[in-house]
């Protein structure tokens, strides 16, 4: 078993719809970000990249490359996956924590899981989506931006028998 953690922020601003594990919540409300700004799929591809030691987003998906600008976050991710399901890991779980005063996340958490599982090719209860606010307090209680938690479990299989140990 290999646990990864992941973290991202982005402030609100610029010309961008909001988008969070691939759905669109808002038009209005968008981050500033050299991609899509899918700050879950971001943090996303942060733990999985930790849990199997393959570094962060950045030394995959370098923001000063501008052959990532404006890339859907959803093609990232499922980039990554292939890395780390070619060593033979799998997935055992992913918990995101969506860390906003507003927009209002829940009533798109089905679609989020949804879309992240079809992206993991798991199944949607290997994949926890909960949004939480600040009570108001700091830049994300004060409305200028959003920020994310992901963890992840893997595992790994020999010989195609998923082996649930540390290694």
């Amino acid at each position: 078993m290999r646990i990864g953690h992941g973290f991202d922020v982005h402030k609100f601003g610029g010309d961008n719809p909001l988008i969070i594990c691939g759905v669109h919540i808002s038009e209005s409300h968008g981050l500033l970000a050299h991609s899509d700004g899918d700050i879950a799929l971001h943090a996303t591809i942060d733990a999985l990249l930790g849990a199997a030691a393959l570094g962060d987003i950045g030394t995959h998906f370098s923001d000063n490359n501008p052959a990532f600008k404006g890339s859907n976050s959803r093609m990232l991710l499922r980039k990554i996956w292939k890395k780390i399901s070619d060593k033979d890991y799998h997935l055992g779980n992913l918990d995101i924590t969506l860390i906003a005063q507003f927009p209002k996340i829940t009533p798109y958490i089905h679609q989020m899981r949804l879309n992240v599982s079809q992206d993991l090719n798991c199944h949607i209860t290997n994949i926890n989506i909960k949004a939480t606010t600040t009570e108001q307090l700091g830049f994300i209680g004060r409305g200028e931006g959003i920020a994310c938690e992901a963890v992840t479990l893997l595992l790994k299989a020999y010989n195609n028998k998923i082996v649930d140990k540390l290694i």
